[in-house]
């Protein structure tokens, strides 16, 4: 009986092996689908505009976590309180940007000016 038991469960992890093995053959396929995934993930910075490149329809954008970063400004870009493209300017802080990775570029998806002095979560007592 306990080689019986033993038999099983070197047939349970034969089986298992060639699973494994099947699933690694086919991870190189899946691979781009993840790395796709990952690039189109959206990130998010908030910090001060250090310049605006009007021809190049980008601004850097000084992050006090991440550092600076360059994104670039699309036809597709959304603005909330800041006047669009044109109101960027050097200078300009509480700025937050969504962005996605495109072509080894930040593309910012949302731009907007934090804060506005409202109550966040609070009540109107």
């Amino acid at each position: 009986m306990r080689v019986r038991k033993i038999a099983i469960a070197a047939a349970s992890i034969a089986a298992l092996g060639a699973t494994s093995a099947a699933a690694t053959a086919a991870s190189p396929a899946a691979k781009p689908a993840s790395a796709t995934a990952t690039q189109a993930a959206t990130r998010q910075f908030e910090g001060t505009v250090l310049s605006v490149n009007r021809s190049a329809r980008t601004f850097r954008l000084r992050d006090a976590q991440r550092g600076t970063v360059t994104i670039k400004v699309t036809s597709n870009t959304r603005f909330q309180r800041v006047g669009g493209f044109a109101g960027l300017r050097s200078g300009l802080t509480r700025i937050e940007a969504n962005v996605r990775r495109s072509n080894g570029a930040w593309v910012a998806t949302f731009v907007e000016r934090s804060g506005g002095g409202g109550r966040h979560g609070g009540s109107d007592d």
